[in-house]
């Protein structure tokens, strides 16, 4: 007997309600998109302003659509009663609503935690914000330049003795999306068991903090203040970018077999058995003076030579890609982490994918981002409003 399985996805019949905008909360929602939920995403009049980043046409844009794919859209204004009572009712229809406005804003309009849960108990409230929902700093605006300063990122990103610069990517905003994620996503579970929903609160400063994980350790052990290392590792070494003849690649001998297999690659077994190198604490001592012997070596070939010789010793090892290397890697794309999107306005586009494989609920990445106000109509329905009350929102 053949069975046939149907792909159903992990969140399907979960409605998600995203009162969020730029980056942080449009990502963490658009996550559950991809995992299935039905998430509407409110807007105010003018549009998320990422709508309007580099590339847009009209009011749509590459950067839009790579963080509210899939995603159902309506506008609402916030600052009208019918706009305030119409998101209430959706927030009152909803498995979880993510919001991340400064902490009290969404209050101040009526829909704050309490006030929704005491109508909806079951309701999984998200909130991410640049400091968190307590604290003395809980009142401050947050972006993930300030968040990165804040958390200690900045500290250690970059090389000794030059100018503070910031991940290259906005990790603060990213990891606060994720960590959101994960609290939603255990609420739901212990929702299953209880019935009742729970706040999740997270943010920016708080996704920093909670990413410094070996910077943390270095503090907490008594070994002093991070500082940056560049592209080395505070706790081992070899493991950094190496200069060859004609660029650099990355090298991680992490542990004392690949080390030595390392050090038969460069045809100098000796330095295995050199106390300055013998065991992975000497080398983090000694991590200065044990890149320049490595480089020293490396420098006298191109980089594709070094990365077929290493790679057939064992030594873990990598070209560092420019994005336009990325996403042409056969790799890359046979992951699916790049898709074809068709977008009504911007036409065929390229988007990531998503990173999460599941086998019998696979994620949905590759569906365009509303239009503004798009499914405005077809919502405001689906809650009880008559043809009158979208006209009466609308008019707002």
């Amino acid at each position: 007997m053949v069975t046939v399985v149907t792909h159903t996805h992990a969140l399907d019949g979960i409605r998600v309600l995203d009162v969020t905008q730029v980056m942080a909360g449009p990502f963490c929602a658009m996550l559950l998109c991809d995992m299935g939920a039905d998430v509407i995403k409110v807007e105010p009049p003018g549009g998320d302003s990422t709508r309007r980043m580099p590339g847009a046409v009209g009011t749509d844009s590459p950067s839009f659509n790579a963080v509210n794919r899939g995603k159902r859209g309506v506008v609402l204004d916030l600052k009208h009663p019918d706009g305030r009572a119409a998101v209430r009712r959706l927030a009152l229809a909803s498995d979880v609503l993510v919001e991340n406005y400064r902490p009290g804003v969404m209050a101040k309009f009526g829909l704050g935690y309490e006030e929704l849960a005491a109508a909806h108990p079951g309701l999984i409230y998200a909130s991410i914000s640049g400091y968190g929902q307590t604290g003395p700093a809980s009142g401050k605006g947050g972006f993930d330049l300030v968040a990165q300063g804040v958390s200690g990122l900045m500290s250690v990103t970059g090389e000794a003795g030059r100018p503070p610069v910031k991940v290259g990517v906005p990790i603060t905003d990213l990891g606060a999306g994720l960590f959101a994620v994960t609290g939603i996503l255990a609420a739901l579970l212990a929702r299953a068991r209880t019935g009742r929903g729970q706040r999740v609160d997270t943010s920016l400063v708080d996704a920093g903090v909670a990413l410094s994980v070996w910077e943390a350790t270095q503090y907490f052990s008594g070994r002093g203040v991070p500082e940056p290392l560049g592209s080395a590792h505070r706790m081992n070494a070899p493991y950094q970018a190496i200069r060859c003849e004609d660029g650099y690649i990355t090298v991680g001998a992490a542990n004392d077999r690949t080390f030595q297999n390392l050090c038969d690659a460069l045809e100098h077994p000796e330095w295995a058995t050199d106390t300055d190198f013998a065991d992975n604490a000497s080398r983090v001592t000694n991590r200065a003076v044990l890149a320049g012997r490595i480089e020293a070596v490396m420098a006298g070939e191109p980089r594709d030579h070094w990365l077929a010789r290493l790679e057939t010793h064992g030594v873990p090892c990598g070209p560092i890609n420019t994005y336009a290397d990325v996403m042409e890697d056969p790799h890359i794309q046979a992951r699916d982490l790049v898709v074809d999107t068709d977008h009504p306005t911007l036409g065929r586009i390229k988007t990531l994918g998503t990173p999460v494989k599941l086998s019998d609920t696979p994620l949905t990445p590759g569906r365009p981002a509303p239009m503004l106000g798009q499914h405005t109509d077809e919502v405001l329905r689906e809650i009880g409003l008559t043809t009158e009350d979208i006209a009466k929102v609308r008019g707002s």
